[in-house]
């Protein structure tokens, strides 16, 4: 079973991986919009979400004036991030319990699942090595992520300083 310090350091991992990933929109958003790297930053801090900001950039690339190459490859990396993002979301809004006897540990999602006619909440999820994986494999997915918004950026001449 993990241990506590080894599940928080790699949740810590992951927010800071995803936190710096998710900054590099600026520079899709500066490239897209056509406008300078300030004026982007501008732009991405007034969006409250990671979700809202990905729509941006997502639908900044879907304009006509947008080449079809840049376009694909933008929704490509958009796509991406959006994947990785129920997971980080997933870790970011939970309730961390550990037995101290056995170091079992779970997570309880602080979501509300409403259907028609029932509603449940706090979904239980064993804390195992299955789960810390995931985590480390989200972690790796980032890096590239962010490896290919860089690429992107300076393939398009986007701008970035």
């Amino acid at each position: 079973m993990p241990k506590l310090q080894d599940i928080l350091l790699l949740v810590g991992q992951l927010n800071y991986t995803w936190t710096n990933t998710e900054s590099l929109l600026i520079y899709l958003i500066a490239g897209l919009a056509g406008v300078d790297k300030e004026t982007a930053i501008i732009i991405f801090l007034t969006l409250n979400t990671p979700r809202a900001r990905i729509d941006l950039v997502e639908r900044l690339a879907k304009m006509r004036k947008t080449p079809p190459g840049c376009r694909s490859e933008i929704l490509e990396v958009t796509r991406q991030l959006s994947k990785e993002a129920s997971l980080r979301n997933k870790f970011n809004h939970c309730i961390y319990s550990f037995d101290p006897e056995s170091g079992r540990g779970i997570t309880q999602l602080m979501r509300i699942f409403e259907s028609k006619d029932d509603i449940k909440y706090g979904k239980v999820e064993s804390l195992d090595e299955l789960e810390v994986e995931k985590i480390k494999n989200s972690i790796s997915s980032l890096v590239a992520i962010n490896k290919t918004i860089w690429s992107i950026a300076h393939k398009h001449d986007f701008p970035t300083s």
